[in-house]
């Protein structure tokens, strides 16, 4: 008998589907020679400092740094039933081996094994490695089951970054909470992410735009503008001449044929970024909508930083362009099928845990009514990326004009589309898309000269850097510190494709940044209390550079390239010589101690303050709180952001997109509407617009 352990209860059920476990019992499914089971997420974790030593309950400034010289874990309270389940389940005498079947990355090897060794198992295991959870895709990961061994690194890896994580988290909160005191979260990624918004809404608050002026003349088909002039009677001057003028002069044309290769395929970050752009999904909603569609077999694994397949899938990929587009509806001539081509998807050496994120064969016989929107609105941009990484190059004609008017000379550029390829495909997806800005039409020739039908002088200014959206803020990530790693390095940025939606939502969250803006445009800038916190942080806690390196040395220890050893030695010392060295800025007190006003007490009228774990009315008397960890909104599925209390305050309701039933697991719209009690105690409750927004 084999136990399986996979990540989630929906795994375990598709998993024991294939296998024939069909019977269902308390905890687990049995059947078929195989006992299948599942964690909750992380059932066991790094215990809290207390444990190592009593005195640590109390955060002294005396007692730091804490570096376990053992590292001590401890079940989860609230998963301890499951916990209990598996341990019994690794005991029974007829299980000789298990298979780890969590999620196939770093986080999941690091849930199975750290539940293997705190049960004392000692049994034998194999991995089961798979990027697709399509019947077929689990059968031949059950048929090819790989040896524990070849985990070992990846693991180790995974404890590094946790206990890393524990390290800077655990000591800078407290080295930092007790100098300046108040709460100040700190951590390994999250703080150099903040840093980073921090300094671009220091950058726009410090522009001081310069204004210009340009002219802008018409003549037949051409608009043109000048250069820029640092003073309006300069414009005024070439206008005079133009006008007098009464008409331009073609003096040259030049003309090149250009192309644009299909875009490649996606990786976690590249889909958030575009669902941010295109869809103005927040990136965790994106990675939440993927994991869905992975999970119903309509997509393959989503925590994957590859862009490209594997030479082995050549032969696959026809049927599937052909599957795919067939279910979409499209039938254009730009695809290209053939098994060898399009030769840029392909790349095994640029794919290690797992390839580019495609739509499977699945997908194009299922039904979609039962998809939430946003699950559909993601499998859509997916479906259509593959399109287009599979089709013929966009070619087009770029014209530079160059005219004289006048002492004057304008310049125009315009381009003419060859061979539309895969942007005509994008376009059939995405028409809003389409950019006639700088398409021209018959290029005049040399010599001509056109009629001056209007001239004009536009005032203008030069602009500031702009805030950061989330898929801006991704791509910083990213690319975070790549000048101080070489280019042949594997991964660059701030932490992995898996979590840097996590630390996005966990920095607005804890009230360090604000989400603001409409739903496709929402920019996100930094708080006073991120401001503060980015004040009083050392370059090394703050450093972008530093945390990519860390990263790129983690990725090394799972090639198995770069000692464990050596990485927490290194985060020890940083960790301690902060601790010795650090000296408070100050003044940082009154600059931390500003409460933001969000709004008005709907209850007594008074200001409502944002504070650390929530929003409280400035009124003494009244009982109106709002708490971040809000009961309520946990149990519909959200968290209760700066965003929906300001609305809440202003409006008395809300607009929520993707609430999930408790019951049934299912996503729905509503708008929240707060009312108070007597006292001033909120009360929440939930309508529902139309028939559309209901349950789903």
């Amino acid at each position: 008998m084999k136990l399986v352990i996979a990540e989630k209860p929906s795994v375990a059920q598709s998993l024991a589907k294939v296998i024939g476990a069909n019977k269902r019992c308390d905890g687990y499914l049995e059947g078929g020679g195989y006992l299948v089971s599942w964690c909750v997420g992380h059932l066991v974790e790094l215990s809290a400092p207390e444990r190592y030593d009593e005195r640590f309950a109390k955060w002294r400034l005396q007692d730091l740094p804490i570096l376990p010289e053992k590292w001590l874990y401890e079940v989860s309270p609230g998963t301890k039933k499951q916990y209990q389940i598996l341990k019994k389940l690794m005991e029974r005498s007829d299980v000789e081996s298990l298979v780890c079947a969590t999620d196939a990355g770093r986080e999941g090897e690091l849930i199975f094994r750290l539940v293997y060794n705190q049960a004392r198992c000692k049994k034998p295991f194999e991995r089961l490695w798979i990027s697709s959870m399509e019947d077929m895709a689990i059968r031949e990961g059950f048929e090819k089951l790989k040896p524990e061994t070849e985990y070992d690194a990846l693991y180790e890896a995974a404890l590094c970054r946790e206990r890393a994580d524990w390290i800077v988290g655990m000591n800078a909160t407290r080295l930092f909470s007790c100098l300046y005191g108040q709460t100040l979260a700190v951590g390994r990624v999250m703080t150099p992410t903040l840093a980073m918004v921090v300094m671009r809404d220091a950058q726009i608050a410090a522009f001081k735009p310069e204004p210009f002026w340009t002219v802008q003349l018409k003549a037949g088909d051409l608009t043109l503008s000048s250069r820029r002039y640092s003073t309006k009677n300069d414009a005024e001057t070439v206008l005079q001449e133009c006008e007098t003028a009464g008409e331009i002069m073609i003096e040259a044309v030049d003309t090149k044929e250009k192309m644009e290769k299909p875009p490649l395929l996606y990786d976690l970050t590249s889909l958030q970024r575009d669902a941010n752009r295109i869809l103005g999904f927040t990136a965790q909603q994106t990675l939440d909508h993927t994991q869905n569609l992975y999970e119903k077999k309509l997509v393959t694994y989503p925590r994957t930083d590859s862009r490209y397949l594997t030479d082995d899938m050549r032969e696959m990929l026809p049927d599937l362009i052909a599957a795919v587009a067939g279910k979409f509806k499209y039938s254009g001539s730009a695809l290209r099928t053939e098994p060898a081509r399009p030769a840029s998807i392909f790349n095994s050496s640029k794919v290690t845990d797992h390839h580019a994120i495609i739509p499977t064969k699945t997908m194009a016989e299922s039904d979609f009514s039962e998809l939430s929107l946003g699950e559909m609105a993601v499998l859509q941009l997916i479906s259509a990326r593959l399109l287009c990484a599979a089709a013929e190059d966009y070619r087009y004609a770029e014209s530079t004009i160059k005219v004289s008017c006048g002492t004057e000379e304008f310049t125009k550029k315009g381009r003419t589309d060859l061979q539309l390829g895969w942007k005509g495909i994008w376009l059939q997806f995405y028409p809003e898309k389409k950019n006639e800005e700088d398409v021209i039409g018959q290029v005049p020739g040399k010599g001509t000269r056109l009629t001056i039908e209007s001239a004009k002088v536009n005032e203008g200014k030069t602009s500031p850097p702009k805030h950061f959206t989330e898929d801006t803020l991704l791509s910083a990530m990213e690319t975070a510190g790549a000048d101080e790693i070489p280019v042949e390095a594997e991964r660059k940025g701030l932490g992995t494709p898996a979590t840097r939606a996590a630390t996005i939502e966990k920095l607005v969250q804890r009230g360090f940044m604000e989400r603001k803006g409409d739903r496709k445009t929402k920019h996100l800038i930094a708080t006073d209390k991120g401001n503060s916190l980015v004040t009083v942080m050392p370059e090394q806690i703050q450093s972008a550079s530093m945390t990519a390196e860390w990263e790129q040395k983690l990725l090394a220890i799972e090639h198995g390239e770069y000692d464990a050893a050596d990485f927490m030695d290194g985060i020890a010392g940083m960790i301690a010589g902060l601790v010795a060295n650090y000296e408070k800025v100050k003044g940082a007190e009154t600059l931390m101690s500003r409460n933001r006003v969000i709004g008005t007490c709907p209850h007594c009228g008074a200001e409502v303050l944002e504070k650390q774990k929530g929003w409280f009315c400035s009124n003494r008397e009244c009982r109106f709180i709002l708490w971040k960890d809000n009961a309520y909104f946990t149990k519909i599925g959200k968290r209760l952001t700066p965003q929906i209390v300001e609305k809440l305050l202003k409006d008395g309701r809300a607009r929520l997109k993707d609430c999930k039933s408790q019951k049934t697991g299912k996503t729905y719209n509503a708008d929240i509407l707060l009312t108070t009690e007597a006292d001033g105690r909120p009360q929440f409750s939930l309508e529902f617009p139309d028939a559309k927004g209901g349950s789903k």
